[in-house]
């Protein structure tokens, strides 16, 4: 049996920040539990770049304001007047391009990160169904997730939320669909060669025809593989590039057709030039860290 891991809780004035890794029975589907509380009273702005994750959002305190990027690129700076939709609890599918995420210094709530074939079990819901979109997850899973929201805000500490989402998640999971080890297979592919393995032959290997392969893959990751090693390129493509990793070398080992393959994905998946999100990165401010939402990826920005 595994050994008991209590969270770890940090902070500081007006915040705290509190993580849990999940119920070995979750995993690796749910990658991981965050807990925040914020009481900064100043505004707060994270870009959220493409991760190839799907995250839930359970919120016991404020809203957070979503501005989409364009899906061609566009300006990680928008500004106040750029459309943006209010949130308290939210579920985000896997999506090719950023967005900004506001808040007025108050919030408070747990983030759940997900693989996508996992949410597909745990959520229910086909993924196809809701593609790239960011919802309310009340419509996709109904008084249930009303019920586990309004639960965990009513709990006292970080600990009890945890082990409540831990007999949650597994609860539901016993209940969804089942995920095809096939999907589990090829998107794990992906993950592994960072989206360098031609799609074709994923499809191929895995027994299916190439209309059962796209079909089965969206139902259950919610884009196609050619979007998800787009997005897989990507994130291996910034993690060099943070290391310290030059662009011409970087867009070689990462499968892009020279540098400015490179520059024009950067600019189109994130709103931000490489040397732009070098220096965002790099960007310190009062309040918590911007902590990436999933570990070992470059995946949230302050701006």
């Amino acid at each position: 049996m595994e050994a008991y891991v209590p969270c770890r809780i940090s902070g500081g004035e007006g915040w705290e920040l509190a993580w849990r890794p999940p119920d070995a029975r979750l995993r690796p589907g749910v990658l991981s539990y965050r807990g925040y509380h914020m009481r900064l009273g100043r505004p707060r702005s994270r870009l959220e770049l493409p991760t190839g994750t799907v995250t839930l959002l359970f919120s016991f305190e404020g809203r957070l304001l979503l501005t989409e990027l364009s899906r061609g690129g566009g300006a990680a700076t928008a500004g106040p007047s750029s459309a943006a939709t209010g949130y308290s609890s939210l579920v985000s599918a896997v999506r090719p391009w950023a967005t900004i995420g506001r808040h007025d210094g108050h919030l408070s709530g747990i983030e759940v990160v997900l693989e996508p074939w996992a949410a597909f079990n745990l959520l229910g819901v086909a993924m196809h169904e809701w593609a790239e979109q960011v919802v309310d997850p009340c419509l996709l899973t109904g008084e249930r997730m009303t019920a586990a929201n309004d639960a965990l805000a009513a709990m006292r500490c970080w600990e009890e939320r945890f082990a409540f989402l831990d007999e949650t998640l597994i609860r539901w999971g016993a209940g969804g669909p089942a995920c095809s080890a096939r999907v589990v297979w090829a998107w794990r592919e992906l993950c592994r060669t960072s989206g360098d393995v031609p799609i074709r032959r994923l499809a191929e290997r895995t027994g299916w025809s190439w209309r059962q392969f796209e079909h089965r893959f969206r139902e259950q990751i919610g884009a196609t593989a050619k979007t998800s090693a787009r997005i897989m390129r990507l994130r291996r493509a910034l993690k060099m590039l943070e290391a310290g990793r030059d662009m011409p070398r970087t867009a070689m080992a990462c499968g892009f057709s020279d540098q400015s393959h490179l520059t024009r994905e950067i600019r189109a998946m994130t709103g931000l030039t490489g040397s732009q999100l070098t220096a965002a990165r790099g960007k310190s401010g009062e309040g918590p860290p911007a902590a990436d939402r999933v570990s070992g990826q470059v995946s949230s920005v302050l701006v």
